[in-house]
């Protein structure tokens, strides 16, 4: 077995531990910290979003492997840095203003970042000028937004106009989600994305920023 296969596999088994010693023991060894993060953590995480989108592992199993695969990327950041790696691209994401739900919106968060997006987590009950403010100066390439409550789902539409006004949104997708949000809301609205799920947030992500 590979040790991009034993880091990928400790990932899966939320062994933060081992996944950490792997890491550590891949570099001092000369494998690069690209290929441990692609072939290794990312990897890893992805074989558990696709079980979690299949119902076939489910919250309690992300959280644990995604905190050891955010552990395993603590050990790597200073030579990904160093070889300038980039990510699959820049999300700002937050649970729109007036809505203190955040599960979901965690979730995508942490499977977005074992994919390899660099991810902007703002939050819940997010004020659409911050959402605006973010994007600007973290110059990201998407904005996710997730509401609970069809009451606060009206407030996604704001942020959207106010990506346009700002000259800023024909540089950034925009994806929703949430469980009162649908496809055609998401295109009524003019988002780029819609996601039913967190494991299809990242689908579409993918998608949206592919080259």
């Amino acid at each position: 077995m590979t040790i991009f296969k034993k880091i990928a596999g400790e990932v899966q088994q939320g062994n933060s531990e081992n996944v950490v010693e792997l890491v550590k023991g891949a570099l001092s060894s000369g494998t690069s910290a690209e290929a441990i993060l692609n072939q290794g953590l990312v990897n890893g995480m992805t074989i558990v979003s696709e079980k979690f989108k299949n119902n076939e592992c489910f919250i309690p199993e992300v959280l644990v492997s995604a905190k050891a695969m955010n552990l395993g990327l603590q050990v790597l950041k200073p030579r990904l840095a160093e070889t300038n790696v980039k990510s699959l691209g820049k999300v700002v994401m937050g649970t729109i203003q007036g809505d203190l739900h955040d599960i979901g919106k965690n979730i995508t968060a942490m499977l977005l970042r074992g994919a390899g997006f660099e991810v902007i987590d703002l939050g819940a009950d997010v004020p659409i000028e911050k959402f605006i403010e973010t994007a600007r100066k973290e110059k990201a390439d998407m904005v996710g937004m997730s509401a609970l409550l069809i009451t606060t789902m009206v407030n996604m539409k704001p942020v959207i106009e106010g990506l346009k006004e700002a000259g800023l949104k024909d540089d950034i997708k925009v994806i929703v989600g949430g469980a009162p949000v649908t496809r055609d809301y998401a295109e009524q609205i003019g988002a780029d994305g819609y996601a039913e799920d967190a494991a299809s947030g990242v689908d579409v992500a993918k998608q949206l920023l592919k080259n």
